[in-house]
């Protein structure tokens, strides 16, 4: 599974019922088309931070402006290539601001630079295939 944390701003009441609206009758986690699994993690009842690296967790604070308790984690199945699907849920969850951070770059990523493909040291948000790419040439699988 690839795993995108997605950060809003406002409330996570608010974000909670964005996904009831979006994705109704389900919860624990909430389900897209039985592709993308999104789950609410949070410092004091889960693992949010537990295996990132600190200079990350610094890179995400910087952009944000503060340390935050919680997060939207978005685990998107191996069975397909999840980008619009991912892209769709960012596009919800991301509406009123807030950042994103993939498997890929530590880069904190807002929706603006998602949906116009801006491309950070390489990558685009979400782009596995081009970070494969890049870590075949460097002779890493």
């Amino acid at each position: 599974m690839r795993t995108v944390f997605v950060f809003p701003t406002g409330e996570r009441a608010e974000t909670v019922a964005a996904l009831d609206r979006h994705l109704p009758k389900q919860r624990h986690p909430w389900t897209l088309d039985g592709n993308l699994y999104i789950d609410i993690d949070d410092e004091q009842a889960g693992h949010l931070f537990s295996d990132w690296d600190p200079e990350d967790v610094a890179i995400l604070e910087a952009a944000i402006g503060h340390h935050p308790t919680w997060a939207v984690q978005i685990d998107v199945s191996g069975r397909i290539d999840g980008t619009a699907e991912i892209h769709q849920m960012i596009a919800l969850l991301l509406e009123h601001g807030g950042v994103a951070t993939d498997d890929y770059t530590p880069h904190p990523w807002t929706l603006p630079e998602i949906l116009s493909g801006a491309v950070i040291d390489g990558l685009r948000f979400f782009d596995f295939r081009s970070y494969r790419e890049l870590n075949r040439e460097r002779g890493r699988s």
